[in-house]
């Protein structure tokens, strides 16, 4: 199976930005621990708009994508996050090529 990526971007609202990225190192530290099959999981903030970020994410395969979905800190991590969004999550997942 080929490799899979994901990149979600996400408008942080305007004096959020802490709050987010704390709430996400802790989210990443959990991924990065218990997820043999991810790949990678980094935040990135665009440097044109602090406000935009995106999380650039890699699995070795479907079920490592399921599984990260599935773990109760990713979803525990949902109604924190969410009160730091000024705009709805944009989801692209990739095909490795």
């Amino acid at each position: 199976m080929a490799a899979i990526g994901v990149v979600a971007t996400l408008t942080v609202a305007e004096g959020k930005n802490a709050e987010f990225e704390a709430v996400f190192a802790e989210l990443a530290a959990a991924v990065r621990a218990n997820e043999p099959g991810n790949l990678f999981y980094t935040l990135t903030r665009s440097r044109t708009n602090g406000q935009l970020y995106r999380v650039l994410e890699g699995y070795a395969d479907q079920a490592a994508l399921d599984a990260h979905g599935a773990t109760d800190y990713f979803r525990a991590a949902g109604p924190k996050l969410g009160p730091c969004l000024a705009a709805a999550p944009e989801i692209e997942y990739l095909d490795a090529v």
